[in-house]
């Protein structure tokens, strides 16, 4: 019976052979099944195991070290091999040989263990060590002996030798892994993950063959300047990153605000400058000492950098500790001066009004002074009434489902107008024409000084059906320039009204229309105001929307701009 079996096994196996597996499919199925089952395990495993170019990188690229993105799988990656004319021909590599002529031949040669090139009809040539630019030549010399004419060759260095090298030390995944001996050093680091940032030292890459040390490579080298020796690896090298040695942090004004290595023979505050790379406004650096749980700080001028030594652990930081010598101020508008002027630090107003000659279109008694400073502050103040709004709009309670469903309405409406009014650009004006002490304002680096233009308009803007700009006249009464606007809006408060003098003053007009009064007195409109009508907010008894009609007093005043629900 067993002998029987075992005829009809040879028997199927035959005819697997003659006839193709399609006769021989049930056997498998049958007597092959547990073996397949068997390798569902080790498949999976194997799909489990990713390649260097699957790293996650991210780490190194979020990391303070300096150097430590330089390792984001961009030098993992296989590309055309690009051999340089000074490479050495090493065993295994694969040398395309061509001759034509009297005699043909085209093929791959592959040089032998003995480091020869064994050419046709001329026999073993020893290539091993031969630079890349002297193979062509030594081809010919070999073939010459042989082929005295009408035979020519070509030679040329077609692959490298595969190679695997070892990469151990401080990098995040040592390993064995498989390049060229043309590959740099940097594509096997970035296949090992690169260089750990917490653990490995980027100024000590060892590459070494048994227990000699072939090379050492400074990464600083590469990064600051691009000197990267090309070193070339043979089958069993050992890139070895040796431990990190000193540390220091730098931040401040600086192009490269890392963290960085430093050796014990570079341990200057002037040798970190030269990594570090400080900004041209950079006069001081502060050092903290590390000394465990007490800090020490100390301060020094740049220019005693090279006497300063740093400690393993120290925080340095480029700072800048000196006034500016000069200011620059324009003036703009309508005049006969210079448009800007470069004075002192600590001038005052009084010192470029000097300066100042008008024409006889200058309004001379509505300077307009804008300030960056005073822009930024009415930018915060107008952020803080928003947020402040904001958060009653988000915070309010309701007693019934009918009054939550209008809160909810009313909440959408309000956030949308909060956007908007975020965008709102404060002007910086900064009211300067009434002032008795004007002359004694001290000016800041890049003061505005506005010189108006004497013409004749008053501009009627917001809740106005056209707003537009009307000719002065002494006869017009405020109701008057905005019935020439083509009146008042639906959505108009026509009991209160700002206008906003040119010399960057306001006044509040109240009362009803036709009989407003400015102030506290009747103040008559001037040449160059500006009247701003309001929106009307429906106040509903609620603190909200009183907040909201003092914000949009607030912008209306501030940048000029007026807009509503």
């Amino acid at each position: 019976m067993q002998r029987n079996l075992a005829k009809l096994l040879t028997v199927g196996a035959i005819a697997s052979l003659l006839f193709g597996t399609a006769q021989a499919q049930p056997a498998p199925q049958i007597l092959q099944a547990p073996q397949a089952a068997a390798s569902q395990p080790a498949t999976a495993a194997a799909a489990r195991v990713q390649p260097p170019q699957t790293f996650d990188y991210s780490a190194n690229q979020a990391s303070d070290v300096f150097g430590a993105n330089l390792f984001t799988g961009a030098f993992a990656r296989e590309g055309a091999t690009q051999f340089n004319p000074d490479y050495a021909v090493a065993v295994g590599d694969k040398i395309q040989v061509r001759l034509w002529g009297a005699f043909d031949f085209d093929a791959p040669l592959t040089v032998d263990a003995q480091g020869n090139l064994f050419l046709p009809h001329a026999g073993p040539v020893k290539v091993l060590g031969v630079r890349n630019q002297e193979l062509q030549r030594l081809v010919e010399a070999a073939l010459g002996k042989v082929f005295k004419s009408n035979v020519f060759s070509y030679a040329s260095l077609a692959a490298a030798q595969p190679v695997r090298i070892f990469v151990s030390g401080f990098v995040n995944r040592p390993g064995l892994y498989s390049g060229t001996s043309m590959d740099s050093l940097l594509h096997y680091l970035d296949q090992a993950g690169g260089i750990d940032p917490d653990r490995g030292s980027f100024l000590s890459v060892q590459i070494k063959r048994g227990a000699k040390v072939r090379a050492t490579i400074n990464l600083y080298d590469f990064l600051l300047n691009g000197t990267l020796p090309l070193t070339q690896l043979t089958d069993g090298d050992v890139i070895f990153v040796a431990p990190r040695q000193n540390t220091v942090k730098v931040s401040g004004l600086t192009a490269n605000a890392k963290r960085f290595e430093f050796t014990d023979s570079t341990r200057t505050v002037a040798d970190l400058a030269k990594v570090a790379k400080p900004k041209a406004t950079a006069t001081h650096v502060r050092v903290v000492r590390n000394t465990g749980a007490t800090k020490n700080t100390e301060y020094y001028p740049l220019a005693d950098a090279a006497s300063v030594a740093l400690q393993n652990g120290d925080d340095v930081e480029f700072t800048s500790d000196k006034k500016p010598g000069t200011i620059t101020v324009r003036v703009e508008g309508e005049h006969l001066s210079p448009q800007e002027y470069v004075l002192p630090y600590g001038a005052r107003m009084g010192e470029l009004l000097q300066n100042i000659q008008y024409s006889e279109r200058s309004d001379q008694d509505s300077l307009q002074l804008f300030r960056v400073s005073v822009k930024e502050r009415q930018r915060q103040m107008l952020q803080t009434s928003l947020k402040s709004l904001e958060t009653a709009a988000l915070t309010a309670r309701s007693g019934t489902s009918d009054e939550a469903r209008l809160r909810k309405e009313e909440a959408e409406l309000l956030l949308q107008w909060v956007d908007r009014a975020k965008k709102i650009e404060p002007s910086g004006q900064v009211v300067i024409a009434q002032a008795d002490t004007r002359g004694s304002l001290l000016l800041e680096n890049g003061d505005i000084l506005r010189v108006p233009t004497k013409d004749g308009l008053v501009l009627v803007s917001g809740e106005v059906l056209f707003p537009n700009a009307v000719a002065f006249n002494t006869a017009l009464s405020l109701d008057d320039y905005v019935r020439r606007a083509g009146g008042y809006t639906q959505n108009a408060e026509t009991s209160r009204l700002v206008v906003a003098r040119r010399d960057g003053s306001f006044t509040e007009a109240v009362g009803d229309s036709g009989t407003f009064s400015l102030g506290n007195g009747n103040v008559a409109i001037r040449a160059g105001d500006e009247i701003l009508v309001l929106p009307k907010i429906d106040v509903k008894s609620r603190q909200i929307w009183k907040d909201m009609t003092q914000i949009i007093y607030q912008i209306a005043v501030s940048a000029k701009v007026v807009f509503g629900l």
